[in-house]
């Protein structure tokens, strides 16, 4: 098992059909402790029962410094240590340039950026510890080919700062052995896109990427289990694309 004893927490993992709970079942498949935070109407904690006994699901929002450095304790008090983050949580807005409100663009930029930044200000104190960590961020291809499907350039300019906020974080903090890397992931099949593409639509998109399908969650999932793991243990700094080819560069 890659993670055996490893405590991993997931934020924005509760979605049964997302890319955080696809990766929260295959941490605990390899022997991870897994906790997952998201918000209450989510109900982490339910979701955290579906992986079996030994796993956690807390209530937190990404976007309260506060609420973020609550969950560190409290995963800290339930099992000593935090080896992993997943910087998973995140929305997205199908709006164009001139149609972007304040807003929007708080509520995009809050929940994706500064949401990584907290939630890793919130574990790595405990990772500067032990010396030792893992931080992988989930950003999106539409970061680096300057728009995606579904979101707007508010998303993508969200995206495009994890990138460079995980790089630099890996900069700083790489001396102490703790990692950060990024993967992008193209078009997934979760519940975002769930109703806002026609079967001919996502056939359409599928002939335009080389792997000729969209991708799954457990496509992510494996990413970031290597990524979570020692078989990645020189990587840092890394932005590892997941999209079937779509962005070859």
């Amino acid at each position: 098992m890659l993670l055996k004893d490893k405590v991993a927490v997931i934020t924005g993992g509760a979605g049964l059909n997302g890319l955080g709970f696809a990766t929260a079942r295959l941490m605990a498949e390899h022997g991870a402790r897994v906790v997952i935070l998201d918000l209450e109407r989510a109900e982490p904690a339910q979701a955290a029962k579906l992986l079996g006994e030994g796993h956690l699901g807390l209530v937190a929002n990404v976007v309260d410094k506060a609420s973020c450095d609550a969950a560190a304790a409290e995963v800290l008090a339930a099992y000593g240590r935090i080896d992993i983050l997943v910087n998973n949580a995140g929305i997205t807005q199908p709006i164009r340039t001139l149609d972007i409100r304040p807003s929007d663009y708080d509520a995009v930029l809050d929940v994706s950026l500064r949401g990584t930044l907290q939630m890793s200000q919130a574990v790595l104190p405990a990772m500067i510890e032990a010396k030792s960590g893992s931080i992988v961020c989930i950003s999106s291809v539409s970061a680096q080919r300057g728009g995606g499907i579904l979101g707007g350039p508010h998303y993508s300019a969200a995206k495009a700062g994890v990138l460079g906020l995980a790089r630099a974080m890996a900069r700083e903090y790489g001396p102490l052995n703790i990692r950060v890397n990024s993967i992008t992931p193209g078009l997934i099949g979760t519940d975002i896109i769930k109703g806002k593409l026609t079967e001919e639509r996502k056939a359409e998109i599928a002939e335009s990427i080389p792997l000729a399908r969209l991708g799954a969650p457990a496509d992510i999932a494996g990413a970031v289990v290597f990524l979570g793991s020692e078989l990645s243990s020189y990587l840092t700094g890394v932005t590892l694309d997941v999209n079937g080819g779509m962005l070859i560069h």
